[in-house]
């Protein structure tokens, strides 16, 4: 008679079984919160510089009647567009906030606003001006990538009218290239997008800057129904002990070397 032992598995297949089952589990979750997490959004910065009232005028009728309006074509739902509150170093200024939900998109829509024959005749004035009737002085352009703690834009819920609205443009630079992610790791690891969100601070968006004239830096914008209110909100957020104690950390030093403020508001037909 013939007797069959069940082996038992060895230990070893045991530790190689709980391992294999241990990747796979890991390697699920990892998938998940790739799948889950949103895609961060690229904002496009356009500074127009212009000297005289005729160039303003040029910039704001391409704008109102041929820009913006081919950008809804072409699927961007919301662009805004600022004007300084106060001159900015004497410089006369106009700022094009424009959202894209890919970085395809981005590098897409100069080619798709080619093709656009209603974009390219309404326009016309200010794609085909003469080399010595310029529109602007210089134009600046500026790419930036939405956090992951913010990866798109939101419009905000404001009750004054636009024109006694206040946005903050806010400028963040810091030493170096690692101080600068330290800066932007406290934005979404420490939680002052959090921070901003409790106390109502209307954030349009918050961004890395990618391809700019001042890097290593961040740049976020804010709004307020007027410069009273948003200097009430400011006084809050310098008393706040989150911010007491987010800002006192030791690895939270030094992240910032120079920082620009700018109060701007939005234009009649800006979508923000």
């Amino acid at each position: 008679m013939r007797l069959y032992l069940r082996r038992k598995p060895s230990s070893v297949m045991n530790f190689l079984s709980k391992s294999v089952t241990a990747f796979f589990a890991c390697f699920f979750i990892v998938a998940a919160s790739f799948a889950i997490a949103p895609a961060r959004n690229y904002y496009q910065l356009k500074i127009y510089h212009y000297k005289t009232a005729a160039q303003e005028n040029t910039i704001e009728k391409y704008l109102q009647q041929a820009y913006i309006p081919a950008l809804h074509r072409a699927g961007v739902k919301n662009v805004g567009v600022f004007k300084p509150v106060a001159p900015v170093d004497s410089a006369k200024l106009l700022y094009v906030f424009t959202p894209f939900q890919s970085w395809d998109k981005l590098m897409g829509i100069d080619q798709k606003l080619q093709a656009d024959a209603t974009y390219l005749a309404d326009g016309k004035e200010y794609i085909d001006a003469a080399y010595n009737e310029q529109p602007y002085t210089r134009l600046e352009t500026i790419i930036l990538q939405a956090f992951p703690g913010m990866p798109s834009t939101e419009v905000p819920n404001l009750t004054a009218k636009k024109a006694d609205r206040v946005y903050e443009l806010r400028s963040y630079e810091s030493p170096t290239e690692k101080l600068n992610v330290n800066k932007v790791t406290m934005f979404n690891v420490g939680d002052e997008i959090g921070l901003f969100k409790r106390l109502g601070f209307n954030a349009v968006f918050y961004s890395e800057v990618i391809a700019g004239s001042h890097m290593p830096n961040l740049m976020y914008m804010t709004a307020f129904n007027s410069k009273e209110d948003r200097d009430k909100h400011w006084d809050t957020f310098g008393k706040d002990e989150y911010w007491k104690t987010l800002s006192a950390k030791a690895e939270y030093q030094h992240n910032v070397s120079h920082a620009d403020i700018i109060f701007l508001r939005p234009v009649d037909y800006s979508d923000f």
